[in-house]
């Protein structure tokens, strides 16, 4: 089995593949002060809930977009493992082209995200990643990653809601009864998901007007699921692709 570990602004995105099979996902917080030692003990307490036992892992897959924690995660998997672990970065295979003014600034996430989804969708393609950050990002007919859009993520928006005003409370994702709120909670979360989704939507019209042709639409992340069932669009909602593309890129780089 392989660990395939996703290093996000606000959660670390744990799951293991064998072959085809992706066995278990699960998500801790991003916390950039813990140490490896906690960090081991956080992925061989989710390994015991799937009675993985760590002689199983052969190898191990990172992508991360906080370099701070990347040594202590590498350590930690290291400390229960024993194995080869592969970080998404320069000097590992993708086989993905990118045609952006400076190709190292592409997050790794978003690197997983389009090899994942040049192998099993028809380009050109979107995919909307909606994360601490909503991020798009566009491959062309080509199969070239020709750039995207990085916007505020949702629970960024309700956060900055909440806390600059006095009067307004902390309120959950679950969608309002009607789009025109008749109460101030109501009214926030018809501001907050059919505003994210209104914003999507708005988006995917003008790179598809820029690009010529309608593409292949993607979702994925941890908010897509609240979001992607209210946009106009249609959108393909795909939460494993960012493990699929760690899965490809360790195949590249390891299984050759």
């Amino acid at each position: 089995m392989v660990l395939a570990i996703d290093i996000g602004n606000t959660n670390v995105v744990i799951g293991g593949f064998q072959e085809q099979q992706i066995l278990f996902v699960e998500r801790v917080s991003t916390n950039q002060n813990a140490t490896s030692l906690e960090l081991a003990i956080s992925i061989k307490t989710i390994l015991e809930i799937y009675q993985i036992q760590t002689t199983e892992i052969e190898g191990c897959i990172i992508s991360s977009v906080v370099p701070s924690i990347n040594h202590a995660v590498r350590k930690a998997v290291e400390k229960i493992a024993h194995c080869h672990v592969v970080l998404v970065g320069p000097g590992v295979k993708t086989g993905l082209q990118i045609a952006i003014d400076n190709p190292a600034q592409l997050g790794s996430d978003r690197v997983a995200d389009a090899v994942a989804a040049l192998h099993e969708y028809q380009p050109p393609i979107v995919i909307i990643d909606m994360g601490t950050a909503t991020t798009l990002s566009v491959i062309d007919a080509q199969r070239r990653h020709i750039g995207g859009m990085i916007a505020p993520g949702v629970g960024i928006s309700m956060n900055a809601l909440t806390e600059k005003t006095a009067q307004l409370p902390k309120i959950s994702l679950d969608p309002p009864k009607r789009c025109i709120g008749s109460n101030t909670v109501e009214c926030m979360k018809s501001g907050i998901l059919y505003g994210a989704a209104g914003c999507i939507d708005g988006l995917l019209d003008r790179i598809e007007e820029e690009l010529g042709e309608t593409p292949t639409f993607l979702a994925t992340g941890g908010l897509s699921e609240f979001i992607i069932p209210h946009c106009r669009h249609k959108i393909v909602l795909d939460n494993l692709l960012l493990l699929k593309g760690l899965q490809l890129i360790y195949q590249k780089n390891v299984e050759a």
